[in-house]
């Protein structure tokens, strides 16, 4: 005698219709019909009278219900027992470097799923320049991390998310450039600009400008955009950025232009190739995986 017939069996018995407790299993009638008929055949007794398309329990149905009652909330509260306490072995922690992105918020959703199913998993995120998060990536300090593309493929295994990143000039609302709907190259030549100290950024906008790195006029570089809030509003400099690092910060007298033609970056949870992980670290990927990748 099955489990799953034996639940059968009882819900027919709670519901008094085969139709309504077919419904209720997500199971043909015709299918319930057979289980319920074989059931009978094995115990050599007629569990239901059948009458006027009702259901009605015999006297050994009434015995094999009270039996199916225990034996059924027995084995749910086992199931569940089993699923509490894999729950909390399952523990650990994450570390994960993230830069400023529009993504970060796909990386809160996932961590906050994952500590919602293991109470266990704690985490850390470190916040920084792609170098640094790459340079404790490559130490083995970090799990994980957020990255904007470029990334060095033959080092690190990666997930592409959701969203792309849109590239645009921060500018001050008193500068004229605050009036424009989008930024061409040519408005770029001569202003002073505040850009990342990564050399492949500076080379994929002098590539957009037509210009080599030299030509373009760069008064200051940075690593957190934060930093140069006071400068560009100050107009100092404009800063070259993503959309994403400043969408969310609500920053005042300041307006994100974006880049025409537009460039966009991809966005990647990397990691680093052949590297052996704890459960914990392993079951976020995954999920990341199975959440990201077709």
């Amino acid at each position: 005698m099955e489990i799953r017939v034996l639940r059968y069996f009882w819900t027919i018995a709670e519901e008094g219709s085969i139709s309504r407790a077919a419904e209720l299993l997500h199971i043909t009638q015709p299918t319930l019909s057979r289980q319920l008929r074989e059931l009978e055949e094995e115990l050599g007794t007629e569990l239901f009278y059948r009458e006027n398309k009702q259901m009605t329990l015999t006297e050994a149905g009434v015995f094999l219900k009270d039996r199916a009652q225990e034996i059924l909330s027995l084995t749910d509260q086992t199931e569940q027992a089993f699923m509490d306490q894999k729950k909390q072995l399952f523990s650990g922690h994450i570390s994960i470097g993230c830069v400023e992105a529009d993504n970060s918020d796909t990386l809160a959703m996932m961590l906050g799923e994952m500590v919602r199913d293991y109470p266990q998993v704690t985490f850390h995120i470190f916040s920084g320049t792609s170098d640094d998060i790459t340079e404790k990536l490559d130490k083995g300090l970090i799990d994980l991390a957020v990255l904007l593309e470029p990334i060095p493929t033959d080092k690190y295994e990666r997930i592409i998310l959701p969203r792309t990143e849109k590239w645009g000039l921060l500018v001050s609302n008193e500068s004229f450039l605050a009036q424009k709907k989008k930024m061409v190259p040519e408005d770029l030549i001569g202003v002073p600009l505040l850009c990342s100290a990564r050399k492949e950024v500076q080379k994929m906008i002098a590539d957009w400008m037509n210009v080599s790195i030299e030509q373009m006029n760069i008064v200051g570089t940075y690593n957190l955009i934060f930093n140069v809030f006071s400068l560009v509003e100050n107009r100092v400099g404009s800063a070259l950025t993503i959309e994403g690092s400043v969408m969310s910060r609500h920053v005042k007298n300041l307006t994100f232009v974006p880049l025409y033609p537009t460039i966009e970056t991809e966005c990647v949870v990397a990691w680093k190739k052949n590297r052996s992980f704890s459960p914990v670290v392993n079951e976020f990927i995954r999920r990341m995986k199975n959440a990201f990748e077709a």
